[in-house]
């Protein structure tokens, strides 16, 4: 349990630095947009009130957004306690994230109202239209390790 919540610590602090950095610092939420090294990695500032792709974002009330803050905790508290019968550190780490990642979203639900959404990545012809965030990239990392992993994972007896 202790490994999980110091990864979930991580994944969240990460989450909400990089959307400091990226948002505020470098003021992305004002200049729209900021080319990095394009096309493969760009700034693209989105706000997200919906769920994955901003489905339901039409939705756009408060009873939405207060709705997904309690899913996202709730989720967040079943994956805890499922997640800690593993024993290992993949496990650990694989669950850790998807915390991580849902309460770092869940801050941004909190403090403005919608995620805030930046990474945008296309190649070889093809331009992306969605931006996400480092809690997005944790949360589907930890998701499909547990889809794919979780039988092979060391569980506690």
């Amino acid at each position: 349990m202790k490994r999980i919540l110091t990864l979930s610590i991580l994944v969240f602090a990460s989450d909400q630095l990089s959307k400091w950095i990226v948002v505020q610092y470098y003021d992305l939420q004002f200049r729209g947009a900021i080319d990095v090294f394009p096309p493969f990695l760009n700034f693209r500032m989105a706000w997200n009130e919906g769920i994955n792709f901003g489905l339901l974002s039409g939705l756009g009330s408060d009873t939405m957004r207060w709705s997904l803050v309690v899913v996202a905790l709730a989720v967040s508290a079943w994956v805890l306690w499922w997640g800690r019968k593993f024993s290992g550190w993949f496990g650990a780490f694989l669950v850790g994230s998807i915390i991580g990642g849902a309460l770092g979203n869940t801050v941004d639900r909190i403090v403005y109202g919608a995620v805030a959404d930046f990474l945008n990545m296309s190649c070889c012809g093809f331009r992306n239209p969605y931006s996400f965030n480092v809690a997005d990239i944790s949360i589907f990392v930890g998701a499909v390790g547990l889809v794919l992993f979780s039988d092979r994972l060391s569980r506690r007896a």
